[in-house]
C-alpha cells in the first residue's frame, strides 16, 4: 500500500498542532478517522511516526527526519494545482503560433495587444514562416497554432476558420497604374513586376491567377522578404503583388497601392490546429479572439 496525499497532510497538521483533536477538527475529520489515516500512513511507509500516550503525542525521529521531505512534497504539488488552475482559468499561459509573415507583422500584434488587455499574464511564442513552415511546425507540435496560407484539406489537421486575402499592387507615386479604371491580369503583365519568391503562398496565388488569365508576367526580381520586395519598388525596379494583409501595402508613404481587379488574386488563409489535439486553455481562448477579429477584418 502506498501512502496518499490525505495521510500526509493529517501527518503534516498533526505534527504542527500537536494534537489529534485539534488536527481532526482543522481537516474536519472525527478523531477516529483521523487515527486510521495515521496509522495507514505508518503501514505504508513502515515505520511509527508518533510517540503517544493517553495525554501526550511526539514525533518520532523518523517522523522528525521525514516532516521536512513530505511538506515539501506538499508544497511543490499545491503549487502545480495552483499554476494548472491558474492556466484553465487563462490567467497564465503561453499561446504559441505560427503565421504568414504579412499577419505575423501586419493585424495580429494589434490582436494580441486587445487579448492581453484581458489577460496580461498570458505571454506570446510568434514564428513568422511561410506557409509551408507554419503546416510544417503546427504538424510537429512545435505551436498549438498556426495561420497558413492556401486550402488546407489534410485529415492530419484541423481548419478552425477560414478568411480571404485579396492581392494589392504597389507602386510608386506617378506610375501607369494610378490612372487605370482597373488593374488586373491584362494591365499587370505590361509592366515589370517584383513577385515573392515561388515557395511562398502569395507566389502561388499569383502565378495560378496569371496562368488561368492566360499571360506571363515580366518578372524584374523575386523577393523573400516583403519588405525587400518594397524596397524595390523604391528603386523603380518594378511594381510588386502583396497581400493585402501586409503592412508594407501601407507602410510607405512614398508609395500607394491598390487591389487588382480579378477575384482570382485571392489567397485563402486558414487557422489551423493538429487534427485531435486538445488546445491549452490560452491557446483556445486566443483562437476564439483570432477568429472573431479575422472575421470582422
Amino acid at each position: 500500500m502506498n501512502p496518499d496525499l490525505r495521510q500526509i497532510r493529517a501527518f503534516i497538521t498533526v505534527a504542527q498542532l500537536g494534537s489529534f483533536t485539534r488536527a481532526a477538527g482543522l481537516l474536519n475529520l472525527s478523531q477516529p478517522a483521523l487515527t486510521v489515516q495515521i496509522r495507514n500512513l505508518e503501514d505504508a511507509l513502515g515505520v511509527r511516526l508518533f510517540d503517544r500516550n493517553t495525554r501526550t503525542i511526539s514525533l518520532t525521529r523518523m517522523g522528525r527526519e521525514l516532516i521536512p521531505a513530505l511538506q515539501r512534497i506538499v508544497r511543490d504539488l499545491d503549487a502545480v494545482v495552483a499554476e494548472a488552475r491558474d492556466v484553465a482559468a487563462q490567467r497564465h499561459g503561453i499561446v504559441r503560433l505560427a503565421a504568414l509573415p504579412s499577419f505575423a507583422a501586419g493585424v495580429l500584434p494589434e490582436i494580441i495587444a486587445r487579448f492581453r488587455d484581458e489577460h496580461p499574464k498570458v505571454s506570446f511564442v510568434i514564428h513568422d514562416v511561410i506557409a509551408s513552415g507554419v503546416i510544417a511546425q503546427v504538424q510537429e507540435e512545435q505551436v498549438d497554432l498556426g495561420l497558413t496560407g492556401g486550402r488546407v484539406v489534410d485529415p492530419e489537421f484541423e481548419v478552425l476558420h477560414t478568411t480571404q486575402d485579396h492581392m494589392h499592387v504597389v507602386y510608386p507615386i506617378g506610375h501607369p497604374f494610378a490612372d487605370l479604371k482597373q488593374v488586373d491580369a491584362e494591365t499587370l503583365v505590361e509592366h515589370p513586376l517584383i513577385l515573392m519568391h515561388p515557395a511562398t503562398s502569395v507566389r502561388a496565388v499569383v502565378d495560378a491567377a496569371f496562368l488561368a488569365a492566360g499571360r506571363l508576367p515580366i518578372v524584374a526580381a523575386e523577393a523573400t522578404y516583403m519588405s525587400t520586395a518594397v524596397g524595390m519598388v523604391r528603386a523603380g525596379l518594378g511594381a510588386a503583388i502583396l497581400p493585402g494583409s501586409a503592412m508594407e501595402v501601407r507602410a510607405e508613404r512614398t508609395l500607394r497601392s491598390r487591389s487588382v481587379d480579378d477575384p482570382r488574386f485571392t489567397r485563402e488563409v486558414s487557422l489551423i490546429k493538429k487534427a485531435g489535439r486538445t488546445l491549452p486553455p490560452a491557446s483556445e481562448s486566443f483562437a476564439r479572439n483570432l477568429m472573431q477579429a479575422l472575421q470582422a477584418a
